[in-house]
């Protein structure tokens, strides 16, 4: 009961004051606030990215020839191009895959009728769909034999179909890349944006012998895609890879590999890690508002404690236990604290929200963080109004009283 008296007690002495009061808890309002937004939008990103990488799909390695640089003077290492014969090579000597699609791509120009767009061409077996979970909209496959001889077929992305055909049905219609005519004879369920923003839609996707013989002109393989088979270890897979590929290249073991293999569960953790690492970084930085909103709290008691000297000294002369003025003052500095805590999650939450739209996140609400926020504005309540409320319980009734 004396508790709640002491509770009513400190609500009108903070309303005496509103905008004192106000300003006090600002920084609390600013630091709970601002560490909700920040945890709340980094899981958000986080979220955003695993979703967006997971679309490549979680047991995907991407093998690449490619320049690397190694060594403390960043040694560049020359590389060839691979060959149809390596992608057979890891399909035959290496267990656990699901799928091996040797690619190889372009950008060229594609025409139908008046309409032109540029656009990226992609030649590829049919294991590539089965690799990365393309699915048809319209219309077929390759067939084998299309893909044995190099036939001019085509498929086309969501996109690509809007730009060239608009709302026609391009099943069956023709389309120019350069000078080679394509039929197209299937197209793709739209994939969306990719991690790094790029439109996977906008792609025509080609026989790979079509794409060596009738657009590239050379036999090259620029990538091989490979889907690793559920309850494989991809760690495992990519060990085997990288030794065949360096026996097959003719690397010698005193030499820096000319290809690379990326694991795509790699870089879905290492994003992760990353953006965990930032925001909690920021959040840190957030904090630091609940810090100097914990010493505007101890700097308004102190004064506090100056103005109402004589009334202490009234307090304690009529009997007040020293324990009951020490507790009074806490409970108006924790008071200050909570509700500025409780403004602060609402501001939080509601920027959360509107920032979360604005970046094109999802927003996830955390009530660990929401409950750790206003328990923390508590607690910068209680340790930085324990110096004031001290210092106002041992005040000397008799010169409290002299006080003017």
């Amino acid at each position: 009961m004396i508790l709640w008296e002491i509770y009513l007690l400190a609500q009108r002495t903070i309303l005496r004051n509103v905008l004192r009061s106000s300003l006090t808890m600002l920084g609390i309002v600013i630091g709970v606030g601002a560490v909700i937004v920040m945890v709340t939008l980094g899981s958000g990103t986080t979220a955003k990215v695993t979703q967006n990488i997971s679309k490549l799909g979680t047991d995907i390695l991407y093998v690449r020839p490619g320049l690397g640089s190694h060594g403390p003077g960043g040694l560049r290492i020359a590389s060839k191009q691979f060959e149809l014969a390596d992608a057979e090579a890891i399909q035959n000597a290496i267990a656990g895959l699901q799928a091996v699609a040797p690619t190889t791509d372009s950008n060229r120009q594609a025409i139908v009728g008046s309409a032109n767009r540029t656009t990226w061409v992609n030649g590829v077996t049919n294991a590539y769909f089965t690799a990365l979970g393309w699915t048809l909209a319209d219309g077929r496959w390759f067939s084998d034999a299309e893909q044995k001889a190099g036939k001019s077929v085509c498929l086309l992305g969501q996109t690509a179909q809007k730009e060239l055909f608009g709302s026609t049905s391009p099943i069956g219609q023709a389309l120019r890349l350069g000078k080679v005519s394509f039929k197209v004879v299937g197209t793709l369920q739209a994939k969306g944006a990719s991690t790094f923003g790029q439109d996977q839609d906008d792609v025509i996707i080609i026989p790979l012998r079509t794409m060596q013989r009738r657009i590239a002109g050379k036999a090259d393989v620029r990538n091989i895609v490979i889907a690793v088979a559920p309850g494989v270890s991809t760690q495992t897979v990519t060990a085997d890879i990288e030794r065949l590929m360096r026996v097959r290249r003719g690397i010698k073991p005193n030499q820096y590999d000319d290809f690379n293999v990326r694991d795509m569960k790699e870089l879905i953790d290492t994003f992760t890690s990353t953006t965990m690492v930032m925001t909690a970084l920021l959040s840190a930085v957030a904090g630091v508002s609940l810090l100097v909103g914990g010493i505007g709290i101890m700097n308004t008691m102190m004064v506090s404690v100056t103005e109402r000297t004589r009334e202490i000294g009234t307090r304690l002369a009529i009997g007040a236990m020293r324990e009951e003025v020490l507790l009074q003052f806490l409970v108006e500095a924790v008071v200050l604290a909570t509700f500025g805590g409780i403004l602060g999650i609402l501001l939080g939450l509601s920027a959360s929200v509107v920032g979360a739209g604005l970046i094109g996140v999802p927003f996830i609400f955390k009530p660990g963080t929401v409950a750790l926020a206003f328990f923390f504005s508590g607690a910068v309540g209680v340790a930085f109004g324990y110096l004031p409320a001290k210092k106002a319980a041992q005040l000397d009734p008799i010169e409290a009283l002299r006080y003017e």
